[in-house]
């Protein structure tokens, strides 16, 4: 007998959560809590509820979750420049710690034994759902179906539903894709994708139009920042979701944001994906921009020399670690002078900065300019400065040191 009474799920609403539904009560005889979130996969949520409701789920909850996943977990990584082995803008990895705590929130609210979710044991979100649940609750038990079943595949689960009356929505035009969408991004694995050589097919793509096939005539944009995070957009007060929603139709249109990259995951394997980020492609490139005129130079390298540690830490599913946390604290000290304007030109697959403009900025043009500074800046001081930077290198060649 089982001492698991109630479990909160994540649950999509799809074959394989629908699955766990059904598993969870026939394994363990026990009552299952769905929760299905809004983060901004593009389809609707709420026939999650039907769904939950004819497998005899009585708590179902569901719920939008777009503006804090943007304002308290997208933005604050973007402030930092955030990107995974020089590439991934970590579309996937941001949305998991939101959804390990309501999974937390909801077991505490309901008095839940366990919970529950549909990542396989070979990719990284197990990792990510997990480590913030027991950073977030030490006690609790986890339920990972994938790692207990013999399901392991498409045509086990379907005679498993078969079997047991589960309903299947087969849809018509259905990607044969593994698929992960929020608001930053949409990911793609599986199918010929597990071959590193093969080209992905035009047909995948779902948020972006080819850089080939964009217009002809780029599209001007202006960002306004204040303190690191992007407050409007075309001087266009918003809330830090509709910012993210605005830049994907944008960019989408405009042919950018499409990665194609093999990653290491946390787990040892090298893995295959391509991914659709086009808002997030927009913001990177507009944040270095700001930064670029309102950052101290050594503030600006401190940044950069730990964003790499930064970036594994959330990759790897320690958004509730003390270590990100004391990261963050440092990250979000430097942006309390990033405020000001960029602007953007897209075209084609591009995205070209074109100015950059602060009541905070550095970049002082006196001192800067090529032409009569007035005095302003006194060359001959450089000859010191070169001279003492040079001291350690003069005594070594002046021992006989080779190089």
């Amino acid at each position: 007998m089982s001492d698991i009474k109630k479990v909160v799920l994540a649950y999509s609403g799809g074959l394989d959560t629908s699955v766990i539904v059904r598993w969870l009560q026939d394994t363990y005889n026990c009552e299952v809590v769905t929760f299905t979130a809004d983060i901004g996969q593009g389809e609707e949520v709420e026939p999650a509820r039907a769904k939950a409701e004819a497998l005899g789920v009585k708590e179902i909850y569901i719920e939008d979750l777009r503006e804090e996943f943007v304002r308290d977990y997208v933005f604050p990584m973007f402030r930092a420049n955030t990107i995974y082995e020089g590439e991934y803008l970590l579309g996937t990895s941001i949305a998991r710690p939101l959804i390990a705590k309501r999974l937390i929130d909801i077991a505490n609210e309901t008095g839940a034994d366990a919970i529950s979710h549909g990542a396989t044991g070979k990719g990284n979100d197990q990792v990510r759902f997990e480590l913030g649940a027991y950073a977030l609750k030490p006690g609790v038990k986890v339920i990972a179906p994938w790692r207990e079943w013999d399901l392991n595949s498409r045509e086990k689960l379907l005679k498993y539903c078969e079997e047991r009356n589960i309903p299947v929505e087969m849809k018509k035009g259905k990607s044969p894709y593994s698929m992960d969408a929020n608001l930053l991004h949409i990911s793609y694995e599986g199918i010929n994708l597990e071959d590193p050589w093969a080209e992905a097919e035009e047909d995948m793509w779902r948020w972006s139009v080819s850089p080939e096939t964009a217009p002809d005539e780029p599209t001007y944009v202006e960002l306004t920042y204040k303190k690191g995070d992007i407050v409007a957009i075309d001087g266009q007060d918003m809330k830090p979701h509709v910012v993210l929603e605005s830049l994907n139709k944008l960019a989408g249109a405009n042919g950018i944001g499409r990665l194609d990259i093999v990653e290491n995951r946390y787990v040892g394997m090298k893995s295959r994906g391509c991914y659709e980020t086009p808002g997030g492609t927009i913001m990177l490139r507009a944040h270095r921009a700001i930064e670029s005129i309102t950052l101290d130079r050594e503030v600006a390298h401190l940044k950069d020399s730990i964003m790499p540690r930064y970036a594994e830490v959330i990759y790897n599913g320690y958004w509730w670690s003390p270590e990100r946390e004391a990261l963050q604290a440092l990250i979000d000290q430097t942006q309390h002078y990033v405020n000001g304007t960029v602007r953007l030109k897209l075209y084609k697959g591009n995205v070209d900065v074109v100015g950059r403009k602060s009541e905070d900025s550095l970049f002082d043009e006196k001192i800067a300019t090529f032409e009569e500074d007035q005095g302003a800046y006194d060359q001959k001081d450089a000859e010191g400065f070169i001279k003492l930077n040079a001291l350690r290198l003069r005594i070594a060649a002046g021992k006989g040191r080779k190089l």
